[in-house]
């Protein structure tokens, strides 16, 4: 069966393969012919030869209908998971004659969801038709695929032309950002961080320092910014802007990519990994709505920074790829886990939230062992939204 199917493609996408109906009047054309051979009666011969005429216009015009068809896409915007994804094709008409009965076939890949069809009835001589469907997203990823089918029996119905045209698609869907009113493990490592923003005020009220170079006086600057020398020689008032001098540390939240997941298997619906890419995308933009120097670590990326660059990357990462950066920052991070035993190797000062299958005897031994007793965490149970564990104090395992 499979065999047939390819021959059946093959023909179909190389020359024309029969529709029902052509194969229908190819079978009663031969037989008219046969009978005519037998009786020698003329009309059958007549009828025979009318029908091959038919098949033989009908192979050679749907594939007159193809030419001159150009295919293009337009660009897809990125989405959340959750969202519509919004594909749009435009089938342009470069000959002079109109072209009808068409059939479109975007051939996206069967985890995005099924190909989308669509028929067209008419494209005008020079003129171009917009397709848009639509796919509503279940889970983020970076989607790419390349094929769009064009396939008619135009005119007559009797046989299949397709055409393949190579037009490149690149979609990105993004994790789902939780809305956190509140995060107090993030909160923490925010004060701790808390020097990075003091001398930066403490830049602006200074007197002394290095002169980054001179601006013209604006309504409000500080008198004692005035470079008196130069605005004598310019004729007008010069203020000098110092160089802004940083300290403290970096909030950095850091994913264990590398290391293989585990899906839970009393609820295999919930897969812990997405669980936590949703929670670092989560984190990371709730530290940029407190005004934190935040940045994201993985193993495939190292450190990234940046709304959109970040998104693609959560959007692209899966468990257990390849690590092409194997060492974790050496300064405080939130560590993103499912392995227990590497809260024992984080840096001085770090957090964590951790995604566990153990129950609660195997839980009681690691408590008793000391794992992570220096940290504190979120230890995430799945039976609880994770919108309202993120938003729960740190506590100590």
């Amino acid at each position: 069966m499979r065999l047939n199917r390819k021959i059946t493609d093959w023909f179909e996408s190389h020359w024309v393969t029969p529709a029902y109906s052509g194969g229908l009047l190819g079978g009663l054309s031969v037989f008219f012919f046969i009978a005519g051979m037998n009786t020698l009666s003329g009309w059958l011969y007549v009828i025979s030869g009318i029908g091959l005429a038919l098949l033989a216009i009908a192979a050679i015009l749907p594939r007159r209908t193809l030419r001159k068809l150009n295919v293009a896409r337009a660009p897809i915007h990125p989405v959340s998971a959750g969202d519509v994804l919004t594909i749009e094709l435009i089938i342009e008409n470069q000959s002079n004659q109109p072209k009808a009965l068409i059939q479109v076939k975007d051939e996206i890949p069967l985890t995005l969801g099924n190909p989308a069809t669509r028929s067209i009835e008419f494209i005008p001589a020079q003129r171009s038709h917009h397709w848009m469907h639509y796919y509503p997203t279940q889970r983020r990823g970076i989607y790419s695929w390349q094929t769009v089918q064009l396939r008619t029996a135009n005119p007559l119905g009797l046989f299949w032309c397709r055409q393949s045209y190579e037009v490149k698609a690149h979609a990105v869907v993004y994790p789902t950002v939780l809305p956190l009113t509140r995060c107090p493990l993030i909160d923490e490592m925010g004060q701790d961080a808390s020097l990075l923003f003091s001398s930066d005020r403490r830049a602006h009220a200074a007197t002394e320092g290095l002169t980054r170079s001179l601006r013209p006086y604006r309504w409000g600057d500080p008198i004692r910014l005035v470079h008196w020398r130069s605005s004598a020689r310019y004729g007008e008032l010069r203020v000098r802007e110092l160089e802004v001098f940083t300290g403290g540390q970096e909030l950095i939240i850091a994913l264990d990519s590398n290391t293989p997941w585990l899906v839970d298997g009393v609820d295999s619906s919930v897969d812990p990994f997405e669980e936590a890419v949703i929670a670092a995308a989560s984190l990371y933009f709730y530290a940029c709505h407190r005004n934190l120097n935040v940045k994201l670590w993985s193993a495939a990326t190292g450190l990234i920074q940046g709304n959109q660059v970040v998104l693609e990357a959560l959007a692209a990462t899966q468990a257990g790829e390849e690590a092409r950066v194997p060492h974790l920052p050496t300064v405080p991070i939130v560590w993103l886990t499912q392995n227990s035993a590497s809260l024992k190797t984080l840096p001085r000062g770090s957090r964590w939230i951790l995604w566990t299958q153990l129950d609660g005897e195997a839980q009681g031994r690691d408590r008793s062992r000391g794992i992570a007793s220096q940290y504190s965490g979120i230890l995430i149970q799945p039976e609880q939204p994770l919108q309202q564990q993120l938003q729960n104090p740190a506590s100590r395992l």
